[in-house]
Order: C-alpha cells, then structure tokens, then sequence
C-alpha cells in the first residue's frame, strides 16, 4: 500500500518535472524565433528606406513587373520594399566631362577626340564640355542607357561630341580652325552636340576646345605662310603711306600754287586800278604835299622850276 502511494508520488513529481522541462523548451524556442525575427528586422530596415541626396534624383526600379517608374524620386528619405523595388541615384548638378590625352586633367584615359580637316590633314582636339541632367527625363535617360551617368558620357557624349567635331571640322581649311575662325568653329559645335544630347535630357551649357594639335609640318608651313602675309600687309600698308604722303605734299603744293596765282593776280589788278587813277595833276599834287619848302641843291647859276597846281608860267 506504502510502496504503491510512494511509487504513485514519483510518477506525479516526474511528470511535473516533464512539464516544466516542456515549458521552459517551448519558452527557448519562441525566444529564439523572436530574436530571428528582430534580427531580420534590423537587417530589413535600413533597406525598407532609401535616403537620396541633395542634388541628385532617385530612379525607382519595379522587380517584379512595371520597369522604370517614370516620375523621378527627389532628395530626401523615401519608404520602398526592398524585394520588389530597387532604386538608382543620378547628379542633376553641372558637371564637367574632361576629354584629354593628359590623365592628369580629369580624363580616365586617352580621351582626346581625333578628327580630319577638310584638306585631310588630322587633328587631335582637347576639350571640355560642363552640362545638366534635366530631372524630369532622368527615368528615361536610365530606361534608354541603362547604366550609370559616368558610362554615358565616355560612351554615348564622347562619341556625339566627336561626331559634331568631325562634321563641323571637316568643312574648314586647317588654317582657319587654328586661327580666325577657331570661335566660330567652338559655337557650331556647341550647337551641334545640344541638339543631340536634348532628346535624352542632357543640357549642354558650355562646350571648350582646350588644345588643338596638328601635325608639325602643317604648322610649320601655317607660320611660314602667316610671316609672308604679314610682311606683304606691312609693305602694302608703307605703300598706301607714302601714297597718302604724296598726295598730301601735292595737295600742299597746289594750295601753294594757287595762292601764289590768287596774289599775283591780286597785285595785278591792282596795279591796273592804280595805273587808270593815276593824272599828272594827282602827282604833281602829291609832290606838293611832300615838299619840306626847301629849294634843292643843285650846281649852276639856273634855278630850277617846280611847277605847282594850278599855276603857269608867265
């Protein structure tokens, strides 16, 4: 009976103890589950927010169908599922795409654009070139690209800014792209990349040609030929200025000349007026008036005679 009750307490206090044990695993597993799930959590969240910068625009990607949404996410903290969305930040600030042969000016590499003049002769241009992404036409930049901004402009810029170069280049002498037309050149250019690169949004605000480099003998005999011109304009310009001397010392000449002629003509007529006014009553008259009353000296015994106005002899 002792042995029975005794053995019937063990069998309660075992299963009490296979209870507690039961609930303390039950316990351990939900914990568990709940630190998985909070670990998840932590390692999800950063990925449920996309932050986008200042200056930049944000291209949200749909995973599981859609594409490209087509309205441009702008700066600041955006809720997304990082399962089905993904999103690509693009610069709508200015930037400028160095294209050079110097690594050390901005340029991945050899980027210098390479070109012939309308004789044939080639030319290896420097440039530069400072644009804008128009923010409204980003998505559709990424859509048609697909691929970042850097990839796009020493791909597709690269290439449209060589294109332009070659047509606008390849219609003028050599000389003149060094010298007075190298403006005129720049501006058509310009106009040119702009109206290529408009369609994908990406707006050209300045476009530079850094260096221009031709070969040595071209520009050699460009120099020989600019000297030659140079000293014939000198010679032509000594030219007009003795011409200009010469007339100047002819036109002098003549006003001399003709002054001469205009006094001596003066004196002429007047010597006429006064010959016709001229009478001997008006001489013998202005004798008078001159005459101190003082006989003159003279030799001999005669005594001479002054005739006055209006007097005769007796």
């Amino acid at each position: 009976m002792e042995s029975s009750l005794g053995e019937r307490l063990g069998a309660i206090r075992g299963g009490m103890r296979g209870d507690r044990t039961a609930s303390a695993g039950a316990k351990i597993i939900r914990l568990l589950f709940i630190a998985a799930g909070l670990i998840v959590l932590l390692v999800l969240l950063p990925s449920t927010v996309t932050y986008i910068n200042p200056g930049h625009v944000g291209i949200l990607i749909h995973r599981a169908g859609g594409g490209v949404d087509p309205k441009p996410m702008g700066p600041g903290l955006h809720p997304r599922n990082p399962l089905l969305s993904q999103i690509e930040e693009y610069p709508i600030f200015m930037q400028t795409l160095v294209l050079t042969r110097a690594t050390n000016e901005g340029s991945r590499g050899n980027d210098e654009i390479n070109v012939n003049s309308v004789e044939g002769q080639p030319i290896s241009l420097d440039v530069s070139m400072s644009f804008e992404l128009d923010p409204v036409r980003v998505p559709a930049l990424y859509q048609t690209f697909r691929t970042d901004i850097e990839t796009i402009q020493h791909g597709y810029v690269k290439q449209s800014i060589r294109q332009a170069l070659q047509e606008v280049l390849g219609t003028e002498p050599i000389a003149d792209v060094i010298g007075p037309k190298k403006a005129e050149v720049v501006n058509k250019t310009q106009a040119r990349i702009s109206e290529r690169l408009a369609p994908y949004g990406i707006i050209v605000k300045q476009f530079t040609i850094n260096e221009l480099r031709a070969p040595p003998a071209v520009i050699e005999a460009i120099n020989t030929k600019n000297v030659m011109q140079q000293q014939a304009l000198t010679a032509q310009n000594e030219l007009q200025k003795n011409q200009f001397q010469a007339q100047g010392d002819s036109i002098k000449a003549a006003g001399r000349a003709k002054a001469i002629l205009a006094e001596a003509e003066a004196q002429a007529k007047a010597n006429q007026l006064l010959s016709q006014s001229l009478t001997t009553a008006l001489v013998q008259y202005e004798m008078a008036k001159r005459w101190n009353g003082q006989m003159p000296q003279v030799s001999g015994s005669a005594m001479p005679m002054i005739q006055l106005p209006g007097t005769s002899k007796p």
